[in-house]
């Protein structure tokens, strides 16, 4: 397994972490859409993982009815969750999939 990369940042700024802007509803909607349109599936498992954190892991978890590390390691870099999994994260996050047709 490869070792994520440490970086250095200059004192004072941290991280850059796409969860301190998920805020309400209609921005986490446009950015799961967004995430759901890429050809990388991980994306999409990286995005939810963003959502369920700015919810609270913990709730986001008991409410797919899932325990906490559970939630983690099925969202976690690599994973690659089961349907039944990412349809109760999304459920217990209010969300839900919808399909429309390719635009030409």
């Amino acid at each position: 397994m490869k070792k994520a990369k440490t970086i250095n940042l200059p004192k004072g700024y941290k991280p850059f972490d796409a969860s301190d802007y998920l805020g309400n509803e209609e921005i986490i909607a446009e950015y799961l859409t967004a995430a759901a349109e890429d050809a990388n599936p991980e994306v999409f498992v990286l995005a939810l993982a963003n959502v369920a954190k700015a919810r609270g892991m913990a709730k986001v978890a008991k409410d797919a009815g899932l325990g906490r590390e559970s939630l983690y390691k099925a969202l976690s870099k690599g994973s690659h969750p089961r349907y039944e999994t990412i349809s109760a994260v999304m459920q217990a996050l209010g969300v839900k999939f919808s399909v429309e047709t390719a635009a030409r």
